[in-house]
């Protein structure tokens, strides 16, 4: 014996219904870790923001794409100052670590 289906008499956007089941999805602290892509270049500076650039993020830690292996060398010397400078910016201790690696800057 076959189910009946549920027929909708009212289709609802599915632009009405994203936004709420994203939140579902997402802990509040990636929603705010997604920030570090706006301030970036003002947290980093221009010389290393055109250099390095956030491409992913996964609990406290960000993997970061950069130009060369001679970048990665370079920003790992300066990483427990952008820790701090990416936690002073978004008002919060959300990044303990970052990881870098050679790969596209995309933006």
């Amino acid at each position: 014996m076959q189910k009946k289906r549920k027929r909708y008499k009212d289709f609802v956007p599915i632009g009405n219904i994203l936004p709420g089941l994203l939140k579902t999805c997402r802990r509040q602290s990636d929603a705010e870790l997604a920030q570090i892509w706006d301030l970036w270049e003002t947290i980093v500076g221009k010389m290393v923001a055109e250099n390095a650039r956030p491409a992913a993020f996964k609990g406290k830690l960000i993997l970061v794409h950069v130009e060369s292996p001679a970048w990665i060398h370079h920003l790992q010397f300066l990483k427990p100052d952008l820790i701090r400078k990416i936690n002073e910016a978004l008002g919060k201790s959300l990044v303990e670590d970052i990881k870098f690696k050679v790969g596209p800057l995309a933006g």
